[in-house]
């Protein structure tokens, strides 16, 4: 029986761009946002009926949240959530890195 070879290709790391996603940026950055939320809500302990409750959304919402079902929300509403949670944020703007050409958008958490 002959060897099959498999062609392996090495990804960017992005993988919303490398499935060719328009809006990967926008896609990673809510990921990263709904991430930081969820770590939010565990460390505090809280049911999704009580983050339901702070966010005023319904908590099948919550569960679409937990389980990264984020086509309802944009990042500026997971944004929103972080400030219901007693967190501040702040945006910095810096020239932007040679090795990321259309720019990089991520979240920090600082402790």
């Amino acid at each position: 029986m002959a060897k099959k070879i498999e062609a392996v290709e090495v990804g960017t790391g992005d993988v919303f761009r490398d499935l060719g996603f328009a809006d990967a940026g926008e896609r990673k950055l809510r990921v990263q946002l709904a991430m930081r939320l969820n770590d939010l809500i565990k460390e505090r302990k809280l049911t999704q009926t009580v983050v339901a409750e702070i966010f005023g959304i319904p908590q099948p919402h919550i569960s679409e949240l937990r389980n990264y079902k984020l086509t309802r929300f944009s990042s500026e509403r997971l944004l929103h959530f972080i400030t219901q949670l007693d967190r501040d944020i702040e945006i910095i703007i810096r020239p932007k890195a040679e090795n990321h050409p259309s720019g990089l958008v991520s979240v920090l958490v600082a402790a």
